[in-house]
């Protein structure tokens, strides 16, 4: 009896596609059976604290803007390199000013060259004085100037020909005024120079203290302007966390409180301590900015994102917060949500801002929520506001 192998053949590439087929939607059966839940909201008393968000900064950072004009002829390092207080960070040109600074002080040798002189004749004219000279007097005899001082200065005075002590305080007046001027000229020609020293000194850019370059604002050869900014530099072996506190939480805080902080990629919280609390709030948001010391040995840079643990009450009793699964938070962007289902059957999106850790997979929201309210836990996906818990999804 002849097989028909053409037909076994096709019999059994059919029967592969049906099993193919089955299990498709056998698959597409379960996706579409997405299990989800609608829960209650809890209230439980879940602690004392509202959680807000923070930025890790330096301890101390400073900008350091160019104050003189010109180029950029040296840079010391890049981000990251540390540096001590007092060491060379960026240099512009100063070849004219130092230019001027020889001529100034050519200028101060000439002056001090001047007052050397004007020092010599005063004392010449205070111990030598050039009134007792006879030769000075418009009279004499003719005889040698030992015969006049003798008798031509006596007779001048018989006659009222002369004044020497008027004279001779005439002179010195005269040749102080002529000391205290080049006095004058030598310090101004010092002026000179210290005002071109501070100028020459802005031309460097120096640490002010241990730390490290942040950011680097410029290259060598750029040309810069007095008032632009040259380069970031920060203390960064103690780190503090930046918060906004609602003017509501300030009062709950005192210096040197430690308080829970969580930094961004680690939910094991580390005690920071209140370093400093600004006397004024913000009047467009209504906030205080607090300053929390981060301990030494925390693994953190400037820049992350911190949660801090800000009490609510001083003291009393323990506060009741919404509590809902996690599972029933979606986070769309950064903003966490959850879907609450409203009189009308509805599902609407709400967002929240989640606070403390609760056992059984829970977590406590801190504001968004209620608690009389339902909420769909375990959402499907695409699940948007307007969808009900009966249509397909």
């Amino acid at each position: 009896m002849a097989v028909n192998r053409p037909g076994l053949e096709l019999r059994y590439k059919l029967s592969k596609i049906l099993r193919f087929a089955a299990v498709a939607i056998s698959i597409s059966s379960v996706s579409l059976a997405h299990a989800y839940n609608i829960v209650d909201v809890e209230m439980q008393a879940v602690g004392n604290d509202s959680v807000l968000g923070g930025t890790v900064i330096p301890y101390k950072e400073v900008v350091l803007n160019a104050q003189m004009p010109g180029r950029v002829t040296f840079i010391a390092g890049s981000e990251g390199d540390n540096f001590s207080k007092g060491a060379l960070l960026l240099s512009l040109d100063d070849d004219a000013l130092q230019a001027k600074r020889q001529a100034v002080l050519a200028s101060i040798y000439s002056a001090n060259s001047a007052l050397r002189n004007a020092r010599a004749q005063y004392n010449r004219e205070l111990w030598s004085p050039g009134s007792r000279d006879a030769t000075r007097q418009n009279m004499g005899m003719g005889v040698p100037s030992m015969f006049d001082s003798m008798f031509t200065r006596n007779f001048a005075s018989m006659f009222d020909a002369g004044e020497p002590a008027l004279n001779r305080q005439t002179d010195l007046i005269a040749q102080g005024t002529g000391m205290n001027q080049a006095h004058a000229g030598l310090l101004q020609a010092q002026a000179t120079l210290g005002e071109l020293d501070a100028k020459i000194r802005d031309t460097k850019s120096m640490s002010p203290f241990d730390g490290v370059i942040t950011d680097k604002l410029v290259e060598v050869g750029d040309t810069v302007q007095p008032g632009q900014p040259l380069i970031k530099f920060a203390h960064v072996k103690y780190l503090r966390v930046r918060v906004d506190v609602p003017v509501r939480l300030v009062k709950n805080l005192k210096l040197k409180q430690l308080v829970d902080v969580k930094l961004d990629g680690s939910d094991a919280p580390v005690k920071a301590r209140v370093s400093r609390i600004y006397p004024v709030a913000d009047s467009s948001r209504h906030t205080v900015i607090v300053k929390f010391d981060l301990p030494m040995d925390v693994v953190a840079g400037p820049g992350m994102y911190a949660r801090v643990s800000i009490p609510t009450q001083p003291s009393g009793e323990i506060p009741q917060m919404a509590v809902i699964p996690k599972s029933a938070v979606v986070r769309r962007g950064s903003l966490p949500s959850v879907f609450v289902i409203n009189n009308d059957g509805a599902a609407e999106m709400r967002i929240v801002r989640t606070s403390h850790q609760v056992g059984g997979g829970k977590i406590s929201i801190s504001s968004g929520l209620t608690g009389n309210e339902r909420i769909v836990d375990n959402p499907p996906p695409g699940i948007v506001s307007g969808w009900r818990p009966n249509e397909p999804r």
